[in-house]
């Protein structure tokens, strides 16, 4: 989970490249109710293979030096600008969606694993 969070924190610095999974449906509905209804996030939901790590994702090397690299890589994009890419099931977001996408994507994945 570490390592699949901090893959997506590259991606959304356009450091890693996700093959896009996107239609009208996920780029409107389904991020409108991802990051606005108050609910928590299903789990089951297929992730991306390059963010998958039994399928292409970054594999774990040291639990302490995972979440280093996760404390370093969240704080890059905390700080990053305004031009984040495309996300690979949203399509086009701003930076504040960006930024509730991963508030919410942490702790889906926290609460996962009762952090």
């Amino acid at each position: 989970m570490i390592c699949h969070l901090s893959d997506s924190l590259r991606a959304g610095l356009g450091e890693k490249y996700i093959s896009p999974s996107t239609n009208l449906f996920t780029r409107t509905i389904l991020k409108t109710l991802a990051l606005w209804v108050p609910i928590p996030w299903v789990h089951g939901f297929k992730t991306r293979p390059e963010v998958d790590q039994q399928h292409g994702g970054t594999g774990p090397i040291d639990f302490e030096s995972d979440v280093e690299e996760l404390r370093a890589l969240f704080g890059r994009f905390c700080n990053f600008g305004d031009r984040f890419p495309r996300h690979p099931i949203f399509g086009q977001m701003s930076k504040i969606e960006h930024m509730r996408y991963t508030y919410l994507h942490m702790d889906h994945h926290l609460r996962q694993f009762g952090v």
